[in-house]
């Protein structure tokens, strides 16, 4: 499945808009919202799972009818505390806000099963909105990706006020998906070379 968009021959440039103070909101409020998920119902979700497991060793006797109905209940507890984790990483990524983009990219490859090689600093932080815009895009680049698609390199680095995102492998009709990401932060989208070898660059201001 690729995104319904027009092919485009030669450089294309797609201006972002101005930068929105209601889209640097929004991406601070999902931080805010992982944060909370993270800090609130996942770790109270954790202690009831472990305080059960105590529960399970301590109950005297061999009733088995008893250990069953607590393990079933630890194995929903997981169940959940799991749906918890796909919902956070879905608004903000925890590995994302801990350990800035690169980290998140390569878990994200990971469990993806993708071929990416990245190259983007670990020290280098580009705050929450760019690093946010910037994940998402990528990662929407790989949910409609082809699975038999060749390797996507990635490569991330700050030039002044702006996050540099290349992306080298990548077929053009992409162009829109990356720039939905972008453009409201007041990002655009490059596209360079000959169509067998596309780069496409991203810029997204940051901090």
């Amino acid at each position: 499945m690729n995104p319904a968009s027009p092919r485009r021959e030669g450089p294309v440039r797609l201006a972002g808009t101005a930068p929105s103070r209601a889209e640097s909101v929004q991406w601070r409020r999902r931080q805010r919202l992982e944060r909370q998920l993270h800090d609130g119902a996942s770790l109270r979700l954790s202690a009831l799972a472990l305080r059960l497991g105590l529960l399970r060793q301590r109950r005297p006797g061999e009733d088995e009818a008893w250990r069953a109905d607590i393990g079933e209940l630890q194995e929903e507890l997981h169940t959940v505390l799991q749906e918890l984790r796909d919902v956070a990483n879905q608004i903000y990524p925890p590995l994302l806000d801990q350990a800035g983009l690169g980290p998140a990219l390569a878990e994200l490859a990971e469990r993806r099963g993708a071929q990416i090689r990245l190259d983007v600093p670990k020290a280098d932080r580009f705050g929450p909105e760019a690093e946010g815009a910037a994940y998402f895009a990528v990662a929407e680049c790989l949910v409609v990706r082809p699975p038999d698609a060749g390797p996507l390199a990635v490569t991330a680095r700050r030039n002044g006020t702006d996050l540099v995102l290349t992306l080298c492998g990548l077929d053009p009709d992409y162009l829109l998906v990356l720039e939905d990401h972008a453009a409201p932060l007041g990002g655009t989208v490059d596209r360079h070379g000959p169509e067998a070898s596309d780069t496409i660059t991203v810029r997204i201001p940051c901090e």
